[in-house]
């Protein structure tokens, strides 16, 4: 159980949040919109850069990561490759173009690259994912804080969610980057001493690695097969898909590095993103393996000490801390740090995105300008609210790292495909990324939900590596289910890992995207040569592309359509 100094860690890791948001609510209150949601884009390279990956590691990566390595092996470890990968294509190829937009919302890249309908219809699946996911975040550290204390996960993701919703309302995007680079500090501390000291309590890394090779831990599979549930190229493809929204498109990042005042600082923060996520990553993954061999001959899943295998790092942080006074406290400050990291960057960048993308376009520029922070503020109550009530049922699902990513992959393979359409594709049109978004939504859409379900109802094949109960202290009564015949396996669809998502999706909505603007007519307006990647736009010279014509704004600003008209000639497309 929790001792006064685990309280002291916690309570230091929840006040200080709080703290923060007063600051900047009270005594550095934002005036203006921009300062709201941007920071009048003044902020400094390394709070941005730890807020940027305080926000990218929750308690999916520190809690439910370990956790999957801990029954399936370390197979996942592949999305580090992938983050390395997204991160130089992110500095390379997305960024030139999202880095020079003078917008809150990157949704808005959509309404001048293609047409407000879609940026419409992006904004709404991201509003739906966000609550979704937020409430899966909130509610995991809750399983951690349950297990010390006993009191009731609902109850704690209830106080916590409210806490988050207070000082990010009150103080804007500076409270949450700065309460990030705080939280940053405990999320650090908490997995490298969990990880060291499990280390040292195993025996050393040689035996954490021969007991994680002979349980099956290290196995790596290259093979082919997509229904492999953790297969090399399901792992390093879906999470390079993901990892491409996450550094170059998704709107809490974007919106945080477009606070930066330079493109080379823009870059440089990218970079610190992706070498932080790389290292959380990894990290999580050890621990997964380290408490595989504190276990490996006595699985408190099978002997009943612990009923969800997500509870299984907090158990073992539990049992360390006994010997180790404020391990625990110093650990559960860790998860909620990233916890409400990132709840609060979610909060704030949806709240730009519906103020933004639904809000400024229904009532007059003249009604807002006066109310724009207290309608930003009501937002975040608003939905912060609805994440807090969606956390109530999250209990309800099975696996949650294959439950988050199955969604999340269906979702970042949607926004990345359809934002590479417009930047790396100067041909797609708008009706092509309407029919590709919404064919890609549909009919993965269609493919995760029932893969959730089948999975749910143990109709898929179980890749879990074995548990071994030989080394128990004392003898245990387990009772074994007996072996019911096996069921005719579900389409081969609805069998795929759910790695594969994101790379469906993805793939799914370029070619569609791709197919229907070749046998349609073109926009009626000039493509500004803006909205596309340079690599893109040397193509362009090379071949002389200069007849393409897209759409109507100029990238930049909204603006009325006979002042954004931006033809591409020759001379233009030679000097790009």
């Amino acid at each position: 159980m929790f001792s006064t100094i685990d309280y002291l860690f916690f309570s230091a890791s929840i006040l200080l949040s709080m703290c923060v948001g007063i600051y900047f609510g009270f005594w550095k209150k934002a005036t203006t919109s921009d300062e709201y949601l941007l920071g009048n884009r003044t902020m400094t390279v390394i709070p941005i850069a730890l807020s940027l990956i305080a926000s990218n590691i929750s308690g999916v990566t520190l809690l439910a990561l370990p956790s999957d390595v801990y029954i399936y092996g370390a197979n996942c470890i592949w999305l580090c490759v992938s983050i390395v990968l997204g991160c130089i294509l992110a500095n390379y190829v997305f960024l030139p173009v999202i880095g020079q937009l003078n917008v809150a919302s990157i949704f808005q890249y959509i309404e001048l690259r293609f047409n407000r309908r879609i940026k419409i219809l992006a904004s709404c699946i991201y509003t739906l994912h966000i609550l979704i996911y937020n409430a899966v975040v909130a509610y995991i550290p809750a399983i951690a804080l349950s297990q010390a204390t006993g009191i009731d996960p609902h109850i704690i993701t209830s106080v916590v969610c409210i806490i988050c919703i207070a000082y990010t309302t009150i103080g804007g995007l500076k409270a949450v980057v700065w309460t990030d680079a705080f939280q940053f500090g405990f999320m650090l501390v908490a997995v490298v001493a969990v990880f060291v000291l499990g280390v040292l309590s195993v025996g050393g890394f040689d035996v954490v690695y021969e007991r994680a090779l002979h349980g099956q831990r290290l196995d790596f599979n290259f093979s082919m097969d997509l229904t492999i549930r953790d297969g090399f190229w399901q792992v390093l493809l879906g999470n390079l898909v993901n990892w491409i929204y996450n550094l170059s498109f998704h709107p809490g990042c974007v919106q945080k590095v477009l606070a930066l005042p330079t493109f080379p600082k823009m870059k440089r923060v990218v970079l610190m993103l992706g070498c932080g996520a790389g290292f959380f990553h990894l990290l999580s993954i050890l621990i997964g393996v380290v408490i595989y061999a504190r276990y490996s001959t006595c699985d408190p899943i099978s002997t009943g000490k612990v009923s969800r295998v997500d509870q299984i790092v907090a158990f073992f942080v539990m049992e360390h801390s006994q010997a180790i006074p404020g391990l625990a406290g110093l650990f559960i400050a860790g998860l909620f740090s990233a916890a409400l990291s990132t709840l609060s960057s979610s909060l704030n960048s949806l709240a730009a995105t519906i103020h933004g993308d639904f809000i400024s376009s229904i009532f007059p520029s003249d009604t807002l300008k006066s109310r724009e922070n207290s309608i930003l503020k009501l937002i975040v109550v608003i939905t912060g609210s609805i994440c807090t009530i969606l956390a109530l049922f999250v209990d309800q699902m099975g696996s949650l790292l294959g439950f988050i990513m199955a969604l999340l992959g269906l979702v970042y393979g949607i926004y990345a495909g359809l934002f590479c359409l417009g930047i790396i594709f100067p041909n797609a049109n708008s009706k092509g990324a309407f029919w590709g978004t919404v064919s890609s939504f549909v009919v993965v859409g269609t493919i995760t939900v029932l893969n959730q379900w089948y999975n749910l109802q143990g109709d898929l094949e179980n890749f879990s590596k074995p548990v071994s109960i030989e080394g128990c202290a004392v003898p245990f009564n387990i009772t074994l289910s007996s072996i019911a015949s096996t069921p005719e396996p579900p389409f081969i669809l609805f069998r795929l890992s759910f790695w594969c998502n994101s790379v469906m999706s993805y793939l799914m909505l370029i070619i569609i995207g791709l197919l229907v603007s070749s046998f349609t007519e073109p926009d009626t307006l000039s493509l500004d040569p803006n909205l596309i990647s340079p690599i893109s736009r040397r193509l362009m010279a090379k071949f002389r592309m200069h007849d393409v014509t897209v759409n109507k704004y100029s990238a930049g600003t909204i603006c009325q359509p006979a002042e954004c008209y931006s033809f591409i000639s020759d001379s233009d497309i030679s000097k790009t």
